[in-house]
């Protein structure tokens, strides 16, 4: 084949696939005139939290995730923060948790006064290996709780997460900051475990702007987390235990709302664009794509690759960086991993795990949008299959 300017990657001279730029997220509000007319009620009522929007919000959550009780917080980070505490984390007790999670799931567990132990991650999907979360509960000191991350959306092993807690005694928290959407063999996302608690920033695929919202089935606790979100102020004043500024505001739960109604199509749309990328770049040695397993729904809150540098002839930073001479927007969704982090190298845990290390050096997201088209999404994963061939001289040109 004849080199061209149209087959040479841009870092070697070739054109960008994208002159413009392709961001990582991009937000798409959805009926953006019902959303308005429901602000206005909002502003008009004169009352900006602790209002009915929340509540709906809620309840609309619990329909979705079939499960009894939904508390809506400020955020994911204090609605774990939140059902930590309520679950008797403390005293510096170990948290068992992966190392591959944002993170938030360890500042957590900190905050509410465990102390992160970390565990590996799975080979296949990059969530919490159970069998070594299982081994480090029981050689653990008294441990308070287990936490496992939907890491990208894809559901956990929760059936084994679950009888190794039981075993062990402790609860099961899950982060599913990623999760709203997904499933387990057709069981949402939701309903495992103590709690699971979603995030809606904008970067999720639900989004409020900023909120978080958890789910569980245990009515005392969702009754303790509607105390603790507000100080653990009972309604007076004469305040429980500490708990937190945790409320949603009516208007994020307004901008919520108005996603949960499409959030089911956006998860398929999303299915099907990562379907499109993967058919586009099979076959390229040294690349495989973050997936869940089969019967298993994730959001794809991120569409993550995982490379073999070795087969692939480039690390994850050298091919992000050939990506960003073709216009396309990367992250490092998770490296470093959490133990190796420099807000917990007090633990003495970086070199615990050689499995979470090799996979956290070996992602790279690259964009993916509830409202993307599948030819954006073709051009992205054919910007990744002109540039392997020319790993070797891109190297060569110090990429």
């Amino acid at each position: 084949m004849t080199i061209t300017e149209t087959t040479l990657p841009a870092a070697l001279g070739g054109t960008p696939a994208f002159p413009d730029g392709l961001p990582l997220t991009r937000v798409q509000v959805p009926d953006r005139e019902a959303l308005l007319g429901r602000l206005g009620g909002i502003l008009d009522s004169g009352q900006l939290t602790n209002g009915r929007t929340v509540a709906e919000l809620e309840e609309a959550a619990a329909e979705l995730l079939e499960v009894p009780h939904v508390v809506a917080v400020s955020n994911c980070t204090a609605g774990l923060m939140l059902v930590l505490q309520a679950a008797g984390v403390g005293g510096g007790r170990p948290v068992v948790m992966p190392g591959f999670t944002f993170s938030a799931t360890a500042h957590a567990a900190h905050w509410a006064g465990g102390t992160p132990l970390f565990a590996e991650a799975r080979e296949q999907d990059i969530t919490l290996d159970p069998a070594d979360a299982e081994a480090r509960l029981k050689s653990a000191d008294r441990p308070a709780a287990l936490m496992a991350t939907h890491v990208y959306g894809t559901p956990c092993q929760v059936e084994e997460l679950q009888r190794i807690a039981d075993t062990a005694g402790v609860p099961l928290v899950y982060d599913a900051a990623h999760g709203f959407g997904s499933s387990r063999q057709g069981v949402p996302v939701g309903g495992f475990g103590l709690a699971e608690v979603f995030s809606m920033s904008p970067t999720k695929v639900a989004v409020a702007g900023e909120g978080g919202l958890v789910a569980t089935r245990d009515g005392a606790l969702a009754a303790t987390l509607r105390t603790a979100r507000d100080y653990g102020n009972p309604g007076d004043y004469n305040t429980l235990f500490p708990g937190l500024n945790a409320r949603m505001s009516e208007l994020h739960a307004a901008v919520g709302l108005n996603w949960l109604a499409v959030l089911p199509e956006r998860v398929a749309h999303r299915g099907a664009l990562v379907a499109e990328f993967a058919a586009a770049v099979a076959g390229l040695p040294g690349l495989r794509l973050a997936l869940p397993e089969p019967g298993d729904v994730s959001t794809f809150k991120d569409l993550t690759l995982i490379l073999d540098s070795e087969h692939f002839g480039l690390t994850a930073d050298q091919l992000a960086r050939a990506l960003k001479a073709e216009g396309i927007d990367t992250r490092r969704y998770f490296h470093p991993p959490v133990q190796r982090q420099q807000a917990y190298a007090h633990l003495g845990q970086a070199d615990a795990l050689p499995v979470t290390d090799r996979l956290a050096a070996a992602v790279l997201t690259v964009p993916l949008w509830s409202h993307m088209d599948a030819a954006t999404v073709r051009r992205t994963a054919e910007a990744v299959v002109r540039i392997q061939p020319y790993a070797e001289r891109l190297r060569a040109a110090g990429i």
